[in-house]
């Protein structure tokens, strides 16, 4: 990446018990943006972490001050996590990514060049055709995920291959309007984000990603299965009232 006239880039990054990775992942991030970008802030959110996350976190803000930590006392889940980052940054771009980085950080170019006005929403989709995955979910956790899919486009009529990714970008406008009529805290964030940017009458850009799966991940889908499917009908009983946006012909 070639260091140019910039726009101020926010990266958000939900954490709970990341202890192992966080300060070296989020370092990455931050390296990343040095080479690039004359202005940005690395927003680490900590969702009430048990083990020493908090700590490689203020360890990682007190070498580099773009680098901030954002503590929740108790664990609130990742959709709670993102949105106070999202609503906490300053960037004029707004990204936010897993702590595993899943998703390299130089895939943040990628979301930058499909980022415009006219399209202020872009999410990686890891079904996209040209996406490279280097280590696949299990057969178990791919099925279930394609299943999931389905069930989000057949109660909320959402057009896009993999609402789940995690790594998306917003204008910040566009980011702010969102998240703040978030309501969900769980997994299901995602889904919801996507209903009321259609509301809204934002243009989403699903663009192709590099992404690798990890063993780590917090997500288990057959013991959050009832939690998730709950907060997916709680999102289109909310949207039925009318609380994400206007709805078409009302």
């Amino acid at each position: 990446m070639v260091a140019r006239e910039s726009p101020f880039i926010s990266v958000i990054v939900p954490a709970y018990n990341e202890q192992g990775c966080i300060a070296a992942n989020v370092e990455k991030v931050a390296g990343y943006l040095a080479a690039g970008f004359s202005r940005f802030e690395v927003i680490v959110v900590d969702d009430g972490s048990t083990d020493g996350t908090p700590r490689e976190i203020s360890r990682a803000a007190r070498l580099d001050p773009r680098i901030k930590l954002i503590p929740i006392p108790a664990n609130r889940g990742k959709g709670f996590a993102v949105r106070e980052g999202v609503l906490q940054a300053e960037g004029d771009a707004i990204f936010f990514t897993d702590a595993d980085l899943s998703t390299p950080v130089e895939e943040i170019e990628a979301g930058l060049k499909g980022l415009n006005e006219d399209t202020p929403v872009v999410i990686a989709s890891r079904r996209h055709p040209e996406s490279v995955i280097a280590l696949y979910q299990s057969r178990t956790r791919e099925g279930i995920g394609r299943l999931f899919n389905r069930c989000v486009k057949l109660l909320l009529s959402l057009p896009f291959q993999d609402t789940q990714c995690g790594f998306k970008c917003f204008t910040r406008e566009a980011g702010r309007k969102i998240f703040s009529r978030a309501l969900i805290d769980g997994f299901a964030f995602d889904v919801e984000i996507l209903v009321i940017a259609r509301r809204l009458g934002y243009r989403v850009n699903e663009i192709p990603v590099c992404w690798t799966n990890s063993p780590e991940s917090k997500v288990r889908p057959l013991r959050d299965f009832a939690r998730v499917a709950t907060d997916l009908l709680r999102i289109y009983r909310n949207d039925r009232a009318g609380l994400y946006g206007p709805q078409a012909g009302k």
